[in-house]
């Protein structure tokens, strides 16, 4: 199964704080076989000093998945992705690219592009403790620096610490004036500058991220010579859009899937996770977006969100707002 996630980064679905959860990323592998997912980022100290494993639940039918850790001490994050790997993940990802005040008030994430031998330190202490891939997620710059002079010198570094795999969120973070929402949208996207990398290091797996709204979009990149494309909210939000196709026309095998599939296969997965003591709504809400844009869409949604939260919801508040998709469907009487 390792042995895959090189070949499964041609498409991955980026860690996103709240919503890559395991119910998340069961749906997402329900749509796509092929696709590497990521966990959200799990911190460090939450794993080595807290003990906080429930963090690392996953089903065996994920993978390919990797963990993306926080974190800027090198002997605790050893520690960590010593237990990611032990929990089955298939590559152990750092977040160098975060700008939240509660990632820079621990100095780890988007502030770390300035300490890029810090970063490349705790690569190496991390591939020292681990047999899976160690990999990067970064920006292409902070602030006021200049990204066409610090990203090569930060991927020098990290090829120096032997990574051979990076995502680079094609974004500038500012890490005072802009919240990370806004650091999402404001700070212009700079795509040339990712390709360039490229360039200068034709040997190191690049993925680009940052913006990227269609699968079209993503097929463009790799053609363009690109080593991955890694999709964030457009996924989340449009996950049929980008997913459904995507084992075909990224990794050209298998047949196509369909939403209303992934629903049925949704199923049992609900009913094993209520019987577990789990709620409704912590499954249902990564299934708003399933059918965006097609016809039903909002009574879908508005089911969902208006019945999953009440006590006794099952299988079968899903099954009734599926009704809006399939009746809307169905032709009209003249």
């Amino acid at each position: 199964m390792r042995s895959d996630v090189k070949r499964a980064a041609r498409l991955s679905v980026a860690p996103m704080m709240d919503w890559t959860d395991r119910h998340c990323r069961y749906l997402h592998r329900l749509l796509s076989a092929n696709t590497l997912l990521y966990t959200e980022m799990v911190t460090s100290p939450a794993l080595v000093r807290g003990g906080a494993l429930h963090l690392l639940q996953h089903h065996g039918d994920e993978h390919p998945v990797a963990l993306q850790l926080g974190g800027s001490d090198p002997v605790e994050l050893a520690q960590a992705a010593r237990i990611g790997a032990a929990a089955g993940y298939d590559e152990i990802n750092l977040n160098v690219g975060c700008p939240s005040d509660r990632v820079q008030s621990g100095t780890f994430g988007a502030v770390l592009m300035r300490q890029p031998a810090l970063v490349a330190d705790c690569v190496r202490a991390m591939q020292d403790a681990v047999d899976v891939e160690v990999t990067v997620k970064c920006r292409i710059g902070v602030d006021d620096q200049t990204p066409a002079e610090v990203l090569p010198e930060f991927l020098s570094q990290m090829v120096g610490a032997g990574v051979e795999r990076v995502a680079i969120h094609a974004r500038k973070a500012w890490l005072q004036g802009l919240s990370p929402k806004e650091n999402r949208d404001i700070p212009p996207l700079d795509y040339d500058l990712v390709r360039q990398m490229k360039g200068l290091f034709p040997n190191l797996h690049i993925s680009v991220n940052g913006g990227i709204t269609s699968l079209d979009q993503a097929v463009e990149f790799l053609e363009g010579g690109l080593d991955g494309v890694m999709v964030g909210r457009a996924a989340y939000h449009q996950p049929s859009d980008i997913l459904c196709t995507a084992d075909r026309r990224i990794y050209g095998v298998g047949a196509d899937t369909s939403a209303e599939q992934a629903v049925a296969g949704m199923l049992p997965y609900i009913e094993t996770h209520l019987s577990e003591g789990g709620r409704l709504h912590q499954v249902t809400r990564h299934m708003l977006g399933l059918f965006a844009g097609r016809p039903g869409a909002r009574g879908w949604r508005r089911a969902l969100s208006e019945g999953a939260h009440r006590d006794g919801a099952g299988p079968e508040l899903v099954e009734q707002a599926l009704t809006h998709i399939t009746q809307a469907a169905q032709p009209q009487g003249g």
